[in-house]
Parts: structure tokens; C-alpha cells; sequence
């Protein structure tokens, strides 16, 4: 992780910790890069966010200002982005978004000619060049770069999220939670055209409400919404839709955990589980292995962080993995997580199996978890803090190996997270209690 760019690019408060002369700044270093011996491509979208705007003209000032031509996706999920990159001949593509954060926040994220996240060395360049290293010329008279209105691509894709739909939607009640951002136009179109009866709330975006109290990170509204409206399933979104969480028709929450079971499940079924391996990360449920267990499917753990789960997949050829927060990866369709692809997905395997989403996810059993992220004055110096590696140790001994602890530093925030698992919830609260209790009279927090 370096001084800007974490493990989702380059985060934090709009013009505060990422200002508009930064993105400036990004935008001339990668025009230079996009445009060696040639005229550079790049397509930038952006979620709904006010300063999202701000971020998109100064990237495209930079951007043109070094000699590459810049296609706006405008408001468009981070997905999306991708899939055009990687299939109409683009050297880079850019989302503006800080995805499941508070408004006030925003993001750059970066992407390469296969729709993948960029390199570690190239995350390197941009930082030094941000702190003044190795100035690039502007480009000049014909060589200035332009700016091209390339709503065309979104549209692009949202077809061929249609296109992987194998049967009608028709009699299907869906809900969905747009969480007033990226998808807010996308998902009913995709939901209408493919013939369910749609039914959608935080659909009505102003610039300061994505993600508040709505999407993939307050779910509880869209259960509430499922069971007071009587329908079949719901997906909840994040900010830049690259993540997606369900709720069955009875209420029940279906996480990203959950959705990997159901999904596993149906593809070592169908013999499309290549390797019959599911990539997950260290913040997958005990009880998700338990499950793959038993019906035979092997698993890896990655760092958190779809980029991690992606980066095995790829390596290895495995078709599926993703995160307990709702980023699953199905590699043969996309090359990052995918909220829409998602919903699409899990709607395959209902339509498929004649079953609702409460039995297909009946087997898959979560231990009690519980997770507290608290605010820290520096991360590093908690993790190598060695009263707080005691107080793990011990929380873990407590749990005698019905369960386990894991307390990691955010890779975006300044925060640590603070996780256990266990048979009971009385055991997990006690775990966590008792690290950060250390964490406090340590005083380590803000």
C-alpha cells in the first residue's frame, strides 16, 4: 500500500485528502504513459457523488493536457468501465468513486487494457511523479488530446449483461437497492428488459445521499422493503455496483458468503466449476468451508481485497471467488466483482433449479460473527503493538479452536478491524471486548 493508492486506488475526502490538483496531476501522468508513440485511449465513468464531477474534469484536463483522448462514460458503474476497456481497444480506463464510503469521500480507481487493476509498479510511478519526480512535457498544437461524449459504452454494457441472462424474468417480483448510486439507472433497465416486475428504492440520487442508510451496507431497508412488498428476491448495491448482497423472500440476508455457496453449488452441478475451486479471502465464514467440505469443492484464501481474489483466479483458472461483503468474481464473464452480473447469476441458478433463494441457501450455515473496525492514530504501530498481539492471542486461546480472531488494518481507512468467530455470540462479543479494551488503554484510538 502506498502514500495515495491503497488497495482500491486512491481514496479519501474529496479535496481534502484527494484534491482535484492531484487528480490533475494523475491525469497528466497517464496521458503521458497511454500515449507513447501513439495517442493514448481512456475511458472514465463516475458514480453519483458531487465531487465526482469535479474529479472527472480535472482527470480529463490532465489527460488531455498530455496528449490522450478521453471517452466519459458519466455515471456508470465501476464494472462497466471495465468491460468496455478490456473489449473496445482502450489503453486504460479511470472510475471516480469511493464505492460503499459516505459522500464525502471519493476515489480513483485504475484500471489496465484487460479491465484489471493496475500494477503495484505503476501505482509506484503515479506516486512519485505526484510528489514532483520526473515532470512530463504538455502536448502541443495537434497532439492536445479530446474528450468524446461515449455514453454509447455504457449502453454497451448493459446489453451484454442482458445477454447473460439464460430465461425470462417474467412473473419474477424483484427489489432492488440502487443505493442511490451507480446503478440507479442501470439495474431496473437491465431487470425491466428482461421482463421481472420490478420494484426499486434509492433510485433517486442528488449528489449527497449515495449510500446513506440504503445499498449492500444498510440492507436492513430492502429486507424490510422484500417482506412488505411480498417478492421473490432482493439485491442490494453499493455506490459504484461492483458489489452485491441479496435478501431471500423470507427475509434473510444473503451475503456474499452465501452467494458463493449457492453458487458453487450450482456450477460443480453443471461441471462449470473449473478446478471445483472457490477463491475466498481470510474474511470468509467458517461456515462457508464447513459447507465446501461437504460437498467436496476446495477453496484458497486471499488477502482481502477483490483484487487479491481476482489475481488467484486468473493465476490458477478458477471461475469463481469473491468476499463476504458482496465482491464475487465470475472470471469467465468479467474480470472484477460485478454486482449486476451477480443478481444475474443468482437469478440463473433460481430459474434453473425451480427453487427460491431461501432453499438454495439452506444448507450453508454462518458461525456468529462480529466485527467492530475502530478508529485508530496509526495502523502500523497497532498491528506491531505487542500488548495488542497478546490480547489477540488470548482472545483466541478463549475460543479453543471452536472459532478464531482476526484483526487487520483497512487498506482505505484509518482504521483497524477487529473480527471473531465462534459458537455463540456471547463468545465472539467477549473476543472483540477484550482486544480493543487493549487498544484503548494503549490509547491507540482516536
Amino acid at each position: 500500500m502506498g502514500k495515495y493508492f491503497g488497495t482500491d486506488g486512491f481514496r479519501g475526502e474529496a479535496n481534502i485528502e484527494l484534491t482535484a490538483e492531484q487528480a490533475f496531476r494523475v491525469g497528466r501522468f497517464l496521458g503521458h504513459y497511454c500515449s507513447r508513440g501513439k495517442r493514448g485511449k481512456v475511458a472514465i465513468g463516475k458514480d453519483t457523488r458531487r465531487s465526482s464531477y469535479m474529479l472527472e474534469y480535472a482527470l480529463a484536463a490532465g489527460l488531455t493536457a498530455s496528449g490522450a483522448d478521453v471517452y466519459l462514460l458519466h455515471v456508470t458503474t465501476t464494472p462497466s468501465v471495465s468491460y468496455v476497456v478490456r473489449t473496445e481497444d482502450f489503453d486504460m480506463g479511470i472510475m471516480i468513486s469511493a464505492s460503499h464510503n459516505p459522500f464525502y469521500d471519493n476515489g480513483i480507481k485504475l484500471l489496465n487494457e484487460h479491465g484489471e487493476k493496475v500494477s503495484e509498479s505503476l501505482v509506484e510511478l503515479i506516486e512519485k511523479y505526484l510528489d514532483g519526480e520526473g515532470e512530463r512535457p504538455f502536448a502541443e498544437r495537434e497532439n492536445i488530446g479530446c474528450t468524446v461524449d461515449y455514453a454509447a459504452g455504457r449502453n454497451r454494457y448493459i446489453g451484454y449483461i442482458i445477454s447473460l441472462a439464460l430465461r425470462s424474468y417474467k412473473g419474477m417480483r424483484v427489489g432492488l437497492d440502487c443505493a442511490n448510486g451507480s446503478a440507479w439507472m442501470i439495474a431496473k433497465s437491465i431487470f425491466d428488459a428482461l421482463g421481472a416486475k420490478t420494484y426499486v428504492i434509492n433510485n433517486d440520487p442528488n449528489g449527497l445521499n449515495i449510500n446513506t442508510n440504503c445499498g449492500s451496507t444498510h440492507i436492513e431497508g430492502l429486507r424490510s422493503y422484500v417482506l412488505a412488498n411480498n417478492l421473490d428476491v432482493g439485491f442490494a448495491f453499493d455506490g459504484d455496483a461492483d458489489r452485491c448482497l441479496a435478501v431471500d423472500e423470507n427475509g434473510r440476508v444473503i451475503d456474499g458468503d452465501a452467494i458463493m455457496y449457492v453458487c458453487a453449488r450450482y456450477m460443480k452441478e453443471r461441471g462449470e466449476l473449473d478446478n471445483n475451486t472457490v477463491v475466498t479471502t481470510v474474511m470468509s465464514n467458517f461456515g462457508l468451508y464447513k459447507a465446501f467440505d461437504e460437498l467436496g469443492i476446495g477453496y484458497v484464501k486471499t488477502a482481502v481485497g477483490d483484487k487479491y481474489v481476482y489475481e488467484s483466479m486468473a493465476k490458477n483458472g478458477h471461475r469463481l471467488g469473491g468476499e463476504q461483503s458482496g465482491h464475487i468474481i465470475f472470471s469467465k464473464f468479467a474480470s472484477t466483482g460485478d454486482g449486476l452480473i451477480t443478481a444475474v447469476k443468482i437469478m440463473e441458478v433460481m430459474l434453473e433449479k425451480k427453487q427460491p433463494l431461501s432453499v438454495l441457501a439452506a444448507d450453508y450455515r454462518a458461525y456468529p460473527q462480529l466485527l467492530r473496525n475502530v478508529r485508530v492514530k496509526d495502523k502500523q504501530q497497532v498491528m506491531d503493538d505487542e500488548a495488542v498481539k497478546a490480547a489477540v492471542a488470548a482472545a483466541e486461546a478463549s475460543l479453543e479452536g471452536n472459532g478464531r480472531v482476526l484483526v487487520r488494518a483497512s487498506g482505505t481507512e484509518p482504521l483497524i478491524r477487529v473480527m471473531a468467530e465462534a459458537l455463540t455470540d456471547e463468545k465472539c462479543a467477549a473476543a472483540v471486548k477484550g482486544i480493543i479494551d487493549t487498544m484503548k488503554e494503549r490509547n491507540l484510538l482516536i
